[in-house]
């Protein structure tokens, strides 16, 4: 595999940032790769592990010379980041992020970028619940989306090589606008995972059912809901913040949905509630036959008869 940058510095090494680091490494996509965290502590798991080559708890430090500056951090820490790392960013250096909010991100990092640099705001459509170094693994962005929201003017050159990077790591590439792509973002993330915190904190609201059957009997769909709440409380406190007005419309519409069925339910009409479940199995079927997820029994999952035969 060609390099395709001298050096790329790493801000932030969670699951986006150590997957990251696991597939340049792999894919020999960089001479050097300088890893930023403030914490000390998550900086030396990150050096135990071996994802990089030089290890800062200074971002400023850390984006020295760098050709290719990602930033994997929390959305509402992208500002500091930014005011952090502006009078060190080498000319001509291609900035991006990982977030999940953009309008927002494009708001705290922009006044703060030179103009000899290229900001490109990022976010690869990949992740799982865990966080931290140990998180990450090779291969996270394959078959997932990576969609940018450039902003006016962006050098042409500089977001295909950024196009390019994220196509090596097996990702696909979509442009949207900031505020579009938030939309489109809060019904398909943030609000699957803000009805998951919320039934889980249902569920440990009444304290001594949590205790028994919803533990004992979370075979059923209250696991999958548990999955997306143990996601960082850090990252999705971010997003809620950042993507309000985006978020409390789709919450608006969700409600007025929810009690469309809870109508249908009451009433007893029956061809309802089967057209309702009958259009969602279809959405289900288009998300298999778009490569985004498996057809397989229990979603996929191991099991210990599975590896007994």
């Amino acid at each position: 595999m060609t390099v395709q940058f001298d050096r790329i510095a790493l801000i932030g090494i969670g699951l986006i940032g150590s997957s990251l680091a696991h597939d340049i490494k792999r894919l020999g996509l960089a001479k050097e790769v300088v890893i930023a965290t403030r914490s000390a502590e998550t900086l030396k798991r990150a050096e135990e592990l071996e994802l990089g080559d030089r290890y800062t708890t200074s971002s400023a430090e850390a984006v020295k010379d760098a050709d290719l500056v990602i930033v994997s951090v929390p959305v509402g820490a992208s500002e500091a980041v930014a005011k952090e790392i502006a009078g060190s960013l080498k000319p001509g250096a291609i900035v991006t992020d990982v977030g999940s909010t953009k309008a927002s991100v494009i708001a705290q990092m922009q006044p703060h970028m030179p103009d000899n640099v290229h900001f490109i705001p990022g976010h690869p459509l990949a992740g799982t619940e865990k966080s931290g170094p140990d998180a990450g693994f090779p291969g996270l962005f394959a078959g997932r989306w990576c969609i940018f929201t450039p902003l006016e003017g962006t050098d042409e050159k500089a977001l295909a090589a950024l196009s390019r990077f994220w196509e090596t790591l097996g990702s696909k590439i979509d442009v949207m606008d900031p505020e579009h792509h938030d939309k489109v973002l809060a019904i398909v993330s943030h609000l699957p995972h803000l009805i998951a915190f919320n039934i889980v904190g249902t569920a440990d609201d009444l304290g001594t059912v949590t205790e028994s059957e919803v533990i004992k009997y979370s075979a059923s769909g209250f696991r999958d809901f548990t999955r997306l709440a143990a996601s960082d409380p850090t990252m999705w406190r971010d997003v809620c913040l950042h993507n309000k007005d985006a978020i409390l419309e789709m919450l608006a519409r969700f409600s007025e949905d929810l009690a469309y069925l809870q109508r249908a339910i009451r009433w007893g009409e029956g061809d309802k509630i089967f057209d309702l479940f009958t259009r969602t199995r279809a959405i289900r079927r288009s998300i298999i036959e778009a490569g985004q997820d498996v057809d397989a029994p229990d979603f996929g999952r191991p099991h210990t008869l599975d590896k007994k035969g």
